[in-house]
């Protein structure tokens, strides 16, 4: 890497803003604004240059194979597979993968700080990204935020700081503008902790989502869209509830996700050297996508605290995401009980492991594509990747 340009700095340092974001309405938050990095910001900003092929290209040398369906779908890998702890983390959103990854290259000496989200004291959904260095500290931050979350605002921290050995954990559009400015940050190693990341909200927006949904929003922990077609909600008493997606109250809740996140097309975190999320793994376990050899490095340390299996694939999306367009362009909301039913047979017959996954990018990318071509149709062209336009291809759209 190369060192600091301070002369560069020095200019940005002059043009920090307050307040400004130049993505507008498309700014999805990732902080990079709120430091003198937003210098860069026109190059690096998910919204305003989309760059994810040239990205990977300087991530793990060389662009995803747009013929080999696995990475059209889910970027550039190695390997992929479905895990869990063998001994969870209490209080974990699910075993604690990430958590524990953290914590042992922490503990290694690999890095000197981790980039995570902890959340205020007084609000447990309201994030506080941190430099953690401490076990304590990272284990502070389990739990996802589904809030946006100004992750990179502590670039500055990290460079005033002289560490030069990081891990960050962070979502798409962090990392896209992360990688971007990778080579300003004066590091010796940086090591990328991915999640798949989808439908993102304001604070305001999770607590009408809440309340629109679940039977206790006060006492709610942490939430997840699920494998089997249903909403998971924890309450702080350890009591489960769960909502079916066609139950959801899609006439009231069609506006809450941020502008940003209808414009995204990297729900996989293409630019991660390693990514742990659930969506291509089978209920109860978390799917691992190891990009690159430092991603493989990182794994590595946490391999024998896991049980693993090969991903699996059953069923078939195809029909079930093209009846899905319509459905949620028309903001249709079925009765509780036909959607319970509609979840008990889709959940039996429907797409399971990476075409649950496959089921989950079509649904999105195509609800994205016409959300930017009605919004920003000036933008359509540059702003929607190569495999994006081939994956939304497959359907047909309203207009």
């Amino acid at each position: 890497m190369t060192s600091v340009d301070s002369s560069k700095h020095k200019k940005a340092r002059a043009l920090k803003p307050t307040s400004r974001r130049p993505a507008k309405e498309l700014c999805s938050e990732c902080g990079l604004c709120d430091t003198y990095y937003i210098h860069y910001v026109k190059e690096a900003c998910a919204f305003i240059n989309q760059q994810i092929g040239e990205l990977e290209e300087q991530t793990h040398k060389r662009s995803r194979h747009l013929d080999n369906p696995d990475e059209l779908y889910f970027g550039v890998h190695q390997d992929m597979m479905a895990a869990r702890k063998q001994q969870p983390i209490e209080g974990a959103q699910w075993t604690g993968i990430v958590s524990s990854l953290a914590i042992e290259m922490l503990n290694r000496g690999l890095v000197e700080g981790v980039v995570c989200v902890q959340n205020t004291k007084e609000d447990r959904f309201q994030p506080m990204p941190i430099i953690a260095r401490t076990p304590e500290e990272i284990l502070a931050a389990r739990v996802n935020k589904p809030t946006l979350s100004p992750n990179l605002s502590i670039l500055e921290q990290v460079e005033q700081s002289g560490m030069k050995r990081l891990l960050v954990i962070g979502v798409g559009c962090q990392i896209q503008a992360l990688r971007a400015v990778e080579k300003q940050l004066g590091l010796e190693k940086l090591y990328v902790l991915g999640t798949p990341c989808v439908d993102n909200v304001t604070r305001a927006g999770l607590q009408k989502f809440l309340e629109t949904t679940s039977r206790s929003p006060e006492t709610v922990v942490h939430y997840e869209f699920m494998q089997d077609f249903r909403v998971h909600f924890k309450h702080e008493d350890g009591s489960t509830e769960t909502v079916p997606f066609f139950g959801l109250k899609t006439n009231k809740l069609k506006d809450v996700f941020a502008p940003s996140c209808m414009s995204c097309f990297d729900y996989v975190n293409s630019l991660a050297d390693l990514v742990v999320g659930y969506m291509g793994a089978p209920f109860g376990w978390q799917w691992i996508v190891v990009r690159n050899d430092i991603g493989k490095e990182m794994l590595d340390l946490v391999k024998d605290q896991l049980d693993t299996q090969p991903v699996m694939s059953q069923g078939n999306r195809k029909e079930a995401v093209q009846q899905s367009i319509p459905a949620y362009d028309q903001a249709v909301t079925l009765p509780m009980w036909a959607a319970k039913l509609m979840g008990v047979v889709i959940e039996r017959i429907g797409p399971k492991g990476l075409e649950y996954a496959r089921f989950s990018i079509d649904s999105h990318f195509t609800r994205n594509y016409l959300y930017v071509k009605r919004n920003y149709p000036e933008k359509l062209e540059a702003h929607v990747p190569e495999y994006a336009k081939r994956i939304v291809g497959q359907y047909k759209l309203p207009e």
